[in-house]
């Protein structure tokens, strides 16, 4: 009766299962897996926000594929900022980067076709190409004093149905940004096989250990699309706005976005007050940023404080995002260490097969919690280890 791309396993794991049972029993932990901007004690501009939604031109339908100008208007500014030229006629507003996603999917792939994507990454890639049809190919990102995207092996998972190279600029949860060079490779290679850029970069405004990165949204060697949005960039999740650029060799951009305005008109999911709003929301990211990055290298200063007193745990090297990777010693399943840290130690923590790890010995931490929380939190990860658990 239901469709085979549908065919997850619904069952809850054993981990989900515990957190679960854990709640149920009315105790409370400490969330270190906390990706809610707007749960963990930051101050928005509550009134400008709301002010900003209640535009007299939001009565009135005025159905825009690519999204009101006005509001690409704000996107093109903000990518001024970062010191790409991006014209109105290059971006798409969608309603999510999920949307995103599934539109650039329905352009670029018939079904069957193949999307390469980093591992580790993030796991809601698979549920996007299952329900488009479209199967997910992962290329390695490798660990050495620093992660580096494995070319060699990338170019090795390249097929006949190979469509585009996914990246994510910096990568959740490794935040490892993607360099320069490994750029101008990427885009060589898709260039002379025809495939296209993905460049995922939610997280681009969050750098951890020096200046801004480049966006890829101005990049020419191959066929590239460029998704961001609030969510990330403004801490509004809630509020549904995010945008795709085309960029790349004149004649197959232009197609590309021909074909996604008809995507996009076919849905014309945006709504107005969003999008009206957006040159104001987008203005409240700078003071939101600034509070964040404030907060997120705190954490990971007391972070690396702590784990300075021990010698058990390696935190890995971040450059970027909300979120910091542990090495731990792999005496059992990250699963089962997950599950013994929330019951033992009243913590939460994502264990790394959640984000495609490729063996155990991996717990990933959010930074986004209150200085405080984030200081008790750490503190009872790695006491556990101090006590010598066994499995």
């Amino acid at each position: 009766m239901f469709s085979k791309r549908t065919e997850w396993k619904l069952q809850p794991n054993r981990y989900s299962e515990a957190c679960e049972r854990f709640r149920a029993e009315g105790k409370i932990a400490i969330d270190l897996t906390a990706s809610n901007p707007t749960r963990v004690g930051l101050d928005y501009a509550s009134e400008i926000i709301l002010q900003s939604l209640a535009a007299l031109e939001s009565l009135q339908y005025r159905p825009e594929a690519k999204g009101l100008l006005s509001a690409r208007r704000a996107v093109a500014a903000y990518y001024h900022s970062l010191g790409a030229e991006v014209c109105t006629e290059q971006i798409l507003l969608t309603t999510s980067t999920s949307e995103a996603y599934a539109f650039l999917f329905r352009l670029l792939c018939d079904a069957g076709d193949e999307i390469l994507v980093p591992a580790p990454s993030y796991p809601l890639f698979q549920f996007l190409a299952d329900l488009q049809d479209v199967k997910l190919v992962p290329y390695p990102l490798l660990y050495d004093h620093g992660w580096q995207i494995d070319l060699r092996g990338l170019e090795h998972q390249l097929t006949a149905r190979s469509r585009a190279v996914l990246i994510v600029h910096p990568n959740n949860p490794t935040g490892s940004f993607v360099t320069p060079k490994e750029m101008r490779v990427l885009s060589w290679l898709c260039a002379r096989r025809q495939m296209a850029v993905i460049a995922d970069e939610v997280f681009l405004d969050f750098p951890l250990d020096g200046p801004p990165r480049r966006t890829s949204a101005k990049n020419a060697g191959a066929l590239t699309f460029t998704l961001s949005g609030l969510s990330k960039i403004a801490g509004l999740p809630q509020m549904k706005a995010s945008w795709l650029v085309t960029s790349g060799p004149e004649a197959l951009a232009t197609e590309a976005m021909a074909r996604l305005d008809v995507i996009a008109d076919t849905f014309l999911s945006m709504n107005a007050p969003v999008q009206l709003a957006l040159p104001i929301l987008l203005n409240q990211r700078r003071a939101f940023q600034h509070q964040l990055q404030v907060r997120l290298r705190a954490n990971l200063k007391e972070l690396d404080r702590q784990l300075a007193k021990q010698t058990l745990i390696e935190r890995l090297d971040v450059e970027g995002g909300w979120y910091v990777i542990l090495r731990v010693p792999a005496t059992r399943s990250d699963e089962d260490l997950a599950i013994e840290l929330l019951e033992k130690k009243s913590v939460l923590v994502h264990p790394g097969h959640f984000f495609d790890f490729p063996t155990d010995g991996y717990l990933v931490l959010s930074m986004l919690p209150q200085r405080e929380e984030f200081r008790k939190g750490v503190e009872k990860v790695l006491s556990y280890f101090q006590a010598g658990a066994t499995p």
